[in-house]
């Protein structure tokens, strides 16, 4: 005797519209589990620099080296992981911010601000290229690779993610590109000051209505008008502490911090702190770090806390008068201009970038030398090393999340 469906026991049959109905269902569902599983994600992107390593005070290149790379990071996750890397050019040379994440979490791009001469590889020359990274689809993988000025180094996205600004150190100019999706090309450059000034990082303020540009060796942070697309010079200079290198805005659009990288010395170096919601933009506060070599910095997205990566003489000679065996990270709570230290740790030497998480209970920070991420707790808003570490296969010389 054959048996059809709707007679074998627990076996309904449905009618095509009920089919229907349940796939949509089980589609739905499928999305919206998707969907949470994103919301808990969050994308920090690390650029690492395979070509350079630091001996004995000094920085050298490797013989040899493997091609630089671009890893994505899940920093919502716990632990924190890795999900996925690819093979990018990218540079140590520069501010910790060569590398921006769109504030979609969909694409990166990521300057290379030098190579090895290929006269000589056992030194560099300028480099001009920007990587575009698609970093939704893992794999992660560049989708365009496009031509700047010489020295591309600090990059940055505006909130609407369809403006990018550039640094070019080596020829005194801001690259303006249009972002469309995948597609970025170059609008224009803008020339910030001379070829030898090192403008180093651009950040966007005051509801993307004004940029600012860190030059190095001018002491003097630029400022530029943005309207839409259209990004003008102003003829406005800032004066701010000894050779202005990375910089950070606050979420709320109105304050920007400038990390004066000093002169190496050994003397205590400052972070200059700008109103730009004033017309004109100033500098109203200046920070004494009580240390030196403050080289990358970054502000939560909720804009309570602030983390400073200091060397604190951790890249001089052992020998040389100033000298640590051990970086430091300073955090500091932040509270309209003023700025509290509530904590510092100990990190590796020639250390860089630092991002938060979402919720602020995690930093990371990068340590060039160690080739690995450290990864801090901020429960109970103090500094914590569990130990917990991400090694990286070239040194970590960059890091963002979307801004």
């Amino acid at each position: 005797m054959k048996l059809s469906c709707s007679s074998l026991p627990g076996v309904t049959t449905l009618t095509p519209n009920a089919a229907s109905s349940r796939l949509a269902r089980a589609f739905a569902l499928a999305f919206t589990v998707l969907l949470a599983r994103n919301a808990q994600a969050q994308i920090a992107v690390s650029a690492n620099d395979h070509k350079m390593f630091w001996e004995n005070g000094q920085t050298r290149v490797v013989g040899n080296p493997s091609p630089d790379t671009v890893t994505v990071i899940d920093l919502g996750a716990n632990p924190v992981k890795v999900l996925g890397q690819v093979n990018a050019p990218a540079s140590v040379a520069g501010p910790p911010q060569t590398v921006a994440v769109s504030p979609d979490e969909s694409s990166a791009l990521v300057s290379s601000g030098q190579k090895i001469d290929p006269a000589d590889p056992s030194k560099t020359i300028p480099d001009n290229r920007l990587s575009v990274i698609d970093i939704k689809n893992l794999p992660p993988k560049v989708l365009n690779t496009v031509e700047l000025g010489a020295g591309a180094a600090g990059v940055s996205f505006n909130r609407a993610g369809d403006l990018a600004l550039v640094a070019n150190r080596n020829e005194g100019t801001v690259s303006v590109l249009a972002v469309r999706g995948s597609t970025v090309r170059v609008i224009e450059k803008i020339t910030v000051g001379k070829p030898d000034s090192l403008p180093s990082h651009v950040v966007f303020a005051n509801n993307d209505t004004l940029a600012l540009v860190t030059r190095q060796n001018d002491h003097q942070v630029t400022v530029l008008t943005v309207d839409g697309l259209n990004v003008k010079a102003t003829g406005q200079d800032i004066s701010v502490g000894i050779r202005p290198y990375a910089m950070v805005a606050h979420p709320n659009g109105g304050m920007v911090v400038v990390a004066n990288i000093g002169r190496g010395t050994g003397d205590v170096d400052t972070l200059s702190v700008i109103d730009t919601r004033r017309a004109p933009a100033r500098v109203v506060a200046t920070l004494d770090l009580g240390t030196d070599t403050p080289e990358g910095l970054t502000i939560s997205r909720d804009g309570r806390w602030m983390a400073v990566v200091a060397h604190a003489g951790s890249t001089k000679a052992p020998s040389a008068a100033f000298a640590s065996p051990t970086g430091k990270v300073l955090l500091y709570r932040v509270n309209g201009f003023e700025f509290s230290r509530v904590g510092e740790a100990p990190i590796g030497r020639w250390s860089q970038g630092a991002a938060f998480s979402r919720d602020s209970k995690t930093l990371l920070v990068q340590n060039m030398f160690e080739r690995h991420i450290m990864v801090f707790d901020l429960s109970g808003q103090r500094l914590v090393d569990p130990g917990d570490r991400i090694n990286m296969p070239g040194g970590p010389a960059a890091l963002r999340i979307a801004e």
